[in-house]
């Protein structure tokens, strides 16, 4: 009987929840391959993580690199093959649908989507999408977000790059049955990492003549500042994480988010318009 290798890619390894789940795989004694985009990163985390952790220098919007990176792990582990992949690298662009441009659309769908496609199209194989595997069929976790089901003002790009996940997880999770390989959507909500710093700032410049300003500040009042002061830590969700990882029958889709009831439980309970009109009321979208 073939063993379960305990080799394991994940993605967007330098910071917040990739650095996270490097570290808790690591403490569980997996070897982790990381992806990490500037050489200075790479070091930096060669020399937190020790030998256990090797990176591997590709961006998700570089198809030849990833190519690249695939070809060279090919060569290292063989048929040791991958026990997991997980798909975290991601970014979060944010503003009025009206003042964004469609070139903004665009690099959150090459990060997000076909960056988590060309990566899991290049990896498959070594998962045990081929012939004579030499391990047992590895995992995919696809780090997704409860805006992949549940959009909000000023999001737009990042939710439907998330919603795109979800539908293209949900295809791939059928078919990959075929290979015994499993595919779960981890769905956090707010969590501490450097993503918020990134994202969203309604008092830029760039943003100081749109209709929709003032809005934007009280959504960053309101509840924004509140859920990034609530949310979970990085380390809780990369070990809740872990733990779904581990379980020989994980849910297909798994919510993490802090007061699951007020900030998931109750908004899906009610109608659509309803909530659209709760939230229009609150960030003064309706008199």
């Amino acid at each position: 009987m073939t063993a379960k290798s305990k080799n394991i890619l994940i993605t967007g390894a330098s910071t917040g929840i990739g650095y996270d789940l490097v570290k808790v795989f690591l403490n569980n004694g997996y070897k982790v391959f990381g992806s990490i985009r500037k050489q200075e990163d790479a070091d930096r985390l060669v020399k937190d993580f020790g030998a256990d952790f090797e990176p591997l220098l590709f961006d998700v919007t570089d198809h030849r690199a990833i190519d690249a990176a695939a070809g060279t792990l090919e060569g290292e582990i063989g048929n040791e093959g991958l026990g997991g992949l997980i798909n975290n690298a991601g970014i979060a662009v944010a503003g009025p649908f009206i003042d964004l441009d469609v070139e903004e659309f665009q690099y959150q769908f090459d990060v997000n989507v076909f960056g988590l496609i060309k990566v899991t199209q290049a990896f498959l194989p070594l998962l045990g999408a081929r012939k004579n595997h030499g391990s047992v069929p590895g995992k995919i976790i696809q780090i997704s977000s409860v805006s992949g089901r549940m959009g909000m003002p000023f999001v737009s790009p990042y939710a439907g790059s998330k919603h795109a996940i979800e539908g293209i997880t949900e295809c791939i999770r059928k078919e990959l049955l075929l290979f015994g390989i499993d595919v779960v959507l981890i769905e956090p909500g707010p969590i501490k990492t450097p993503i918020w710093d990134k994202s969203m700032n309604p008092l830029e410049d760039k943003f100081k003549d749109s209709a929709y300003h003032q809005i934007m500040k009280n959504a960053q009042e309101k509840f924004i500042r509140p859920s990034i002061e609530s949310a979970l830590p990085s380390d809780k969700v990369s070990q809740l994480i872990f733990d779904e990882f581990e379980k020989k029958k994980s849910c297909a889709r798994k919510v993490i988010i802090a007061r699951k009831f007020k900030n998931w439980t109750l908004p899906n309970l009610l109608p659509t318009r309803r909530l659209d009109k709760i939230l229009g009321k609150a960030l003064g979208l309706m008199k």
